[in-house]
């Protein structure tokens, strides 16, 4: 990676600019197989599965028997399903903690309001078939739809590998259906024969996928967040270990030859360290040409201060963000734009992709600026509920009336005054 010594502010967008992503052409694209499913349905999904991924899907039926999800598990080691079952409980552990037990707030006497949490009815969820068989997704999305109590979860996925199989019966999940790419999207979005239509479409995507939901997003569907390639950056000083540090930045670059990693230092010998490691373990792994090619995206930022290195991952806003530092805890504190923090020498980013119980659906290519990564919340609605007695209406239907009187909306004052005249006229003599 080569060092950049720390650029001038105005230098900053270009600096942290992503993977430049054609999003016109690729949108372009994906808006015609979007038109063909809405109109064609379930042949329309026969068609594409045959022209995209060249599989014949109308012998085998585009939903997975659930004889096929019961017995996946047989197909696994012990291991790797105990593996499973751990990260199972640890996301479960984790999201059960953000339910929150309905409150009730008097903010004036006899004026009682609160809110409630409403599970999503119906939810898509998305897991590309790709290079790499994302089981670990199904945990991720469907543990909370399993918490919020979303009555019908949907899942879509190209892949066949029995590990995402397990994971969804492990979830719930009794609708899974073979579909992969835009159409998915799409089937979910507009619904067919065989997939149902549903509320909220959640999950990642290559570039195709990821257009997808922003169309139909356009159109009116709830998505989880706009997502792109994946992403980490790295703060690391002299505390931390090169070849860490180094494991870290290939386990993102390995994602994909679009997916960007940044190390942030004040120390150039940390740096160099991290250098003289990096080629040896890339030469070890088995996608070496896409994390290759993502380490050409990528850079290692040579900064003056901690203060200037803070104010740096901030404007990244990184979906991922390792702090290898001293202190790391209270340097998190002054962190306000990231999608998951991971704190110290042995946090590594790998173990929030799997098993530590975060959530790792997380916002890309900036949006931790305003987005947060996906939650229990993500799969609820909150209903504000209000309850106003008599005495409680005396006393706000005047802060009521007046308001609406200097609005000219006159119904509205209406609906309260009739309310405090009969009121009134109910008073004893």
């Amino acid at each position: 990676m080569n060092i950049i010594p720390f650029p001038n502010r105005a230098d900053w967008p270009a600096l942290l600019a992503r993977p430049v992503q054609s999003t016109q052409q690729i949108e372009a694209a994906v808006a015609p197989i979007l038109a063909q499913v809405r109109n064609g349905g379930d042949s329309a999904l026969l068609e594409l599965a045959q022209k995209f991924d060249k599989v014949d899907l109308s012998a085998m039926g585009l939903e997975v028997p659930l004889t096929e999800l019961d017995t996946a598990e047989l197909a696994l080691s012990d291991e790797l399903k105990a593996a499973i079952r751990q990260a199972y409980q640890n996301i479960r552990t984790f999201h059960e903690q953000q339910k929150q037990p309905i409150e009730k707030i008097e903010t004036m006497p006899g004026v009682v309001c609160w809110r409630k949490s409403v599970g999503i009815e119906k939810v898509g969820l998305y897991i590309p078939g790709g290079t790499a068989p994302l089981f670990s997704t199904v945990l991720m999305l469907g543990v909370p739809a399993q918490l919020a109590g979303c009555r019908e979860v949907v899942l879509c996925t190209p892949s066949n590998h029995p590990a995402i199989y397990f994971a969804a019966k492990l979830v719930g999940i009794t609708k899974v259906f073979r579909i992969g790419g835009a159409q998915a999207i799409a089937a979910m979005a507009y619904g067919t024969e065989s997939v149902p239509q549903v509320y909220k479409i959640f999950g990642p995507g290559n570039q195709y996928v990821t257009a997808a939901k922003m169309l139909v997003a356009k159109e009116g569907m709830a998505i989880d967040m706009p997502a792109g390639p994946s992403e980490v950056a790295i703060y690391a000083d002299d505390s931390a270990i090169p070849a860490f540090v180094a494991a870290d930045l290939l386990s993102q670059a390995e994602h994909g030859a679009d997916s960007q990693v940044l190390l942030v230092s004040t120390s150039k010998r940390l740096i160099e360290l991290v250098n003289l490691v990096l080629p040896t373990q890339l030469n070890k792994l088995p996608r070496r040409d896409l994390a290759e090619k993502a380490l050409g995206n990528s850079k290692a930022i040579l900064v003056d201060s901690q203060a200037d290195a803070i104010d740096l991952l901030n404007a990244y806003a990184a979906e991922h963000l390792i702090l290898s530092i001293e202190h790391a805890e209270v340097v998190a504190d002054k962190i306000i734009n990231a999608g998951s923090i991971f704190l110290g020498n042995y946090t590594p980013e790998s173990a929030g992709d799997y098993a530590s119980g975060t959530n790792h659906t997380l916002p890309t290519n900036g949006f931790a600026r305003a987005y947060s990564g996906v939650s229990l919340d993500s799969f609820v609605k909150k209903i504000t509920v209000q309850h106003i007695t008599p005495s409680g209406l005396q006393h706000v239907g005047p802060v009521v009336e007046a308001m609406a009187e200097a609005e000219s909306l006159d119904a509205h004052k209406r609906a309260v005054s009739l309310r405090l005249a009969s009121l009134n006229e109910a008073k004893p003599a």
